[in-house]
């Protein structure tokens, strides 16, 4: 069966919609003839990637943001879900603004690079994350789920004026995330290889890494890797909102792991909670980018769930 390209128009600012009828008339160049869905909705990508593995589609291909690949990831878990020996791969053609993914990928931020990884036949095996938690009885994340001013700064970029553009609102929430945030103070259970361990961490931010980057370029976890079977936790020590601010620039160099403050942690499961329940309310959840609610969690690894394209 053809290959299924789950395309979100809105991606790029639109630009992905705009430039669709080119951008399909190279992919088929390389591939050949190829299905095409749009989304229409936030959370239509899954439903179109778990319809086309059922019907049959042994690819399917994100074009959009990494929120679209992490629809598309959700929509294929949901389908094995259903059919255990389910064996539909997934790619991706990057259009968004962040490429947080792709860049963990390694693959250069061009059409022709993501067409000749996907036609290329090379496989890899992606493990994705199980969580409960956030108002989700049971989700799935591929690159980051993170815990603090993240989610925070979504609520606000989600509520906020786009009058001035992406990167002014970002900026924007940001700011105001930074005034409203809340020291989290947390308990984590972590659970490796049959062994678990009881932490409290005092942080405004943790990040639970499946992929290395995230936030447009955020070098959280340089040590991830998406085929190892357990995920990376880092939580920055600051634990005052100046010092938050100051050690923050050093995630987009990786440079945070050298601090001795921050906190690194690897296992196959997490159960996160929050001490503080007065911080409950700003203290919240961005997975793979999107605003998902708060504490408590719980994020279980599916090792080698996926093979991807690339």
């Amino acid at each position: 069966m053809k290959p299924l390209l789950v395309v979100n128009p809105m991606s790029g600012g639109g630009a992905t919609g705009r430039t669709f009828d080119a951008t399909k008339a190279t992919i088929e160049r390389v591939l050949g003839t190829v299905d095409v869905a749009m989304t229409e909705r936030s959370g239509h990508g899954a439903d179109l990637a778990r319809d086309g593995a059922l019907a049959g589609h042994d690819l399917v291909v994100a074009v959009g943001g990494d929120g679209t690949f992490h629809e598309v990831c959700n929509g294929l878990m949901q389908a094995r879900e259903k059919k255990s020996d389910l064996r539909t791969q997934v790619g991706m053609i990057a259009q968004g603004t962040g490429g947080d993914f792709r860049r963990t990928l390694g693959i250069e931020h061009r059409l022709d690079k993501y067409i000749e990884a996907i036609a290329s036949g090379r496989e890899r095996t992606l493990d994705i994350g199980r969580f409960s938690g956030g108002g989700k009885s049971s989700h799935y994340f591929v690159n980051i789920l993170s815990a603090g001013m993240g989610g925070l700064v979504d609520r606000y970029v989600a509520s906020g004026s786009r009058v001035f553009g992406g990167s002014a609102a970002y900026f924007e929430a940001s700011f105001k995330a930074l005034i409203n945030a809340r020291l989290g103070q947390v308990e984590c259970k972590v659970t490796r290889d049959g062994k678990t361990e009881a932490h409290r961490i005092r942080s405004f931010m943790i990040a639970i890494c499946n992929g290395r980057y995230f936030g447009g370029g955020m070098h959280i976890g340089p040590m991830a890797a998406i085929d190892d079977g357990v995920f990376d936790l880092v939580a920055l020590g600051a634990t005052s909102k100046l010092a938050f601010a100051g050690s923050s620039r050093a995630i987009y160099s990786g440079a945070h792991m050298r601090n001795p403050s921050t906190v690194h942690l690897r296992g196959q499961k997490f159960e996160l909670s929050l001490l503080n329940k007065d911080a409950s309310d700003v203290f919240l959840l961005d997975v793979d980018g999107e605003p998902m609610g708060g504490l408590p969690l719980t994020v279980e690894v599916v090792p080698k769930a996926l093979v991807l394209r690339a």
